[in-house]
């Protein structure tokens, strides 16, 4: 058994819940098996926007993030249904809880995946048998269905679960790379946008061969330090570890909305700028969060989005500072063209415990006695200034989040888990 694992190295899955909303759907009602299904954020209005789909969906077109009408017009048979949060939180849990029967190294990266670390798994058998036994176990008890990468790294065990869908299990090792991921278009290597792509196309790197073959510091030329992490990856080097506590990592918490119509009102989207803000404060609120910059987002009718931020010398929690920051910044780089969809994000975000902590170093004055800890008070002071900490009372509140609801999983997750 311990020719499966390695002395020196690591054995690595990554668990992809296969559609996940629609598949949860379909085990509340059987009767959705078999059918084209999506799940759309709003279905009566044009802003519905596809958000998952099932596979029967897929066969015919449909894919995330496209309009629904679009949907509609490839797949008229196309049932949609507004998502269910509570009853996906619920099936996450019960997933994730499958996934710790096994180890304690499990590092949840949104509501239907995560990474495992299984190196000590050993007595539980072989990694195949032990990959088996989760999926059968989800399949049975949860009657979902998901698809598993094994592999040596994380990145490695990431490309191997998207190999095989639905119900898949893909086993990626370092000298299976030339064969079954270097042949791959750079655009389908995890890590690489849209955007990201067009770049290294342009470079004429069009496989992850390709990626592997060029000069390092054509790439860090043109994509800077991140040029030379994609190509080590893509050498099937990673060394990131599981990490069970980077749940409770968080650095932005923002809400976006698109407008039923494109619009120039002022009043209107000012009312969308409340909206959004009080969605922001609400889930800064359930994190018990406080952030030092707010950065909205313009998009225009013709789809030109725009991103502007302010860096402030304080930590800002209220309602109304954060609207008054997003309105000034609006008001400064609005075009005066129509708007289609408005963003607010509170960004450099931190937990109020943490900024407390820093705090009470200003506090210990009395019982410091010594000079090095007086001499990081003063470096403190001058890294955060005056009275850096303000409004940083504590807040019960624990409304059900509006958006962005992928992170908003991560922090009920870590609740849970603690």
């Amino acid at each position: 058994m311990s020719k499966w694992y390695p002395k020196n190295g690591r054995v690595i899955f990554h668990v992809d819940m296969n559609s996940f909303y629609a598949s949860v759907e379909m085990a509340y009602n059987p009767d959705l098996k078999g059918k084209a299904v999506a799940i759309a954020g709003n279905p009566g209005e044009r802003k519905g926007i596809i958000v998952t789909s099932s596979y029967e969906a897929r066969k015919k077109g449909v894919k995330t993030t496209m309009p629904l009408w679009e949907a509609k017009k490839l797949c008229p048979e196309l049932l949609v249904m507004r998502p269910n949060f509570d009853r996906y939180r619920t099936a996450s849990r019960q997933m994730f809880k499958i996934l710790s029967d096994v180890t304690s190294f499990i590092q949840p990266v949104s509501i239907d995946e995560g990474y495992m670390d299984i190196t000590d798994c050993e007595q539980l058998g072989s990694p195949l048998e032990i990959a088996e036994n989760i999926q059968n176990r989800i399949k049975e008890e949860l009657d979902l269905p998901c698809s598993i990468g094994i592999a040596p790294n994380k990145f490695l065990a990431k490309m191997a679960s998207d190999m095989k869908k639905p119900m898949g299990i893909t086993v990626l090792r370092k000298r299976d790379l030339a064969d079954k991921l270097w042949p791959l278009a750079v655009k389908e290597m995890y890590g690489i946008g849209e955007k990201t792509a067009d770049k290294l196309n342009k470079l004429n790197i069009h496989t992850i061969k390709d990626l592997v073959d060029t000069d390092t510091y054509q790439l860090k030329r043109v994509l800077g330090i991140n040029g030379e992490r994609l190509q080590n990856r893509a050498k099937g080097l990673d060394t990131s570890p599981v990490d069970p506590d980077a749940v409770h990592e968080f650095k932005s918490i923002g809400s976006s909305e698109t407008l039923p119509h494109d619009t120039t009102d002022e009043l209107e989207i000012r009312k969308l700028f409340v909206h959004l803000t009080r969605n922001v404060v609400r889930r800064m609120r359930r994190k018990q969060a406080v952030g030092r910059g707010i950065q909205i987002m313009i998009k225009y009718h013709d789809h030109k989005t725009i991103t502007r931020s302010r860096k402030l010398s304080d930590y800002m929690e209220n309602e109304e500072d954060i609207l008054a920051v997003s309105l000034d910044l609006f008001d400064k780089h609005w075009n005066q063209q129509p708007v289609r969809l408005l963003g607010v994000t509170v960004q450099d975000v931190a937990e109020k415990k943490d900024v407390a902590k820093q705090l009470d170093l200003f506090t210990y004055e009395k019982e410091a006695g010594k000079e090095k800890l007086y001499q990081t008070i003063d470096k403190l002071t001058e890294k955060y200034g005056k009275n850096p900490f303000m409004k940083l009372g504590a807040n019960e509140e624990d409304d059900q989040p509006r958006t962005s609801f992928q992170k908003d999983f991560l922090n009920d997750f870590k609740k849970h888990d603690e």
